[in-house]
C-alpha cells in the first residue's frame, strides 16, 4: 500500500527528531518550519518547555513578508543567529523536521551557522 506523502512526511519528522534526542546533551533545539508561502524558526529548551529566540519571514523588519525563497530563508537564519546570541545560546542542534536538507532549510542552517550560532 502506498504511503501518502504526508504519511512519509510525519515519519520522517518523528525519526529525526528521535534521533536528535539521543545526541542532543542538554543543547536547545533549532527547529525549522517551512510551508509554501513562509518560513519559521523557533530556537527551543526542552527542558524547560519555553522557546528561548525565534524568526520569521512574516516579520516586516527583515523585509521578506509573503516570500519563501532561499534569500528569505538566508535572512531568517541571520535573524536567528542574532537573536540566539543576544539569549546566551552559543550552540544548539539542528531539526529540520521532516524537511530534506536542501535548498531553502540548507540556506537558513548555513546562514545561522555564518552569524556564530554552532549547529
Amino acid at each position: 500500500m502506498a504511503n501518502s506523502k504526508r504519511d512519509l512526511f510525519l515519519k520522517r519528522r518523528l525519526r529525526v527528531r528521535n534521533k536528535l534526542r539521543k545526541v542532543n546533551a542538554g543543547r536547545p533545539r533549532l527547529s525549522v518550519h517551512r510551508s509554501n508561502k513562509n518560513i519559521s524558526v523557533q530556537l527551543i529548551d526542552d527542558v524547560q518547555g519555553v522557546t528561548l529566540a525565534s524568526a520569521s519571514s512574516l516579520e516586516k523588519d527583515l523585509g521578506v513578508v509573503g516570500k519563501n525563497n532561499i534569500d528569505a530563508a538566508t535572512k531568517v537564519g541571520a535573524a536567528i543567529a542574532e537573536r540566539a546570541k543576544k539569549a546566551g545560546v552559543s550552540e544548539a542542534y539542528f531539526d529540520r523536521g521532516g524537511f530534506l536538507f536542501h535548498g531553502k532549510v540548507k540556506a537558513l542552517a548555513d546562514a545561522a551557522r555564518e552569524g556564530g550560532l554552532k549547529i
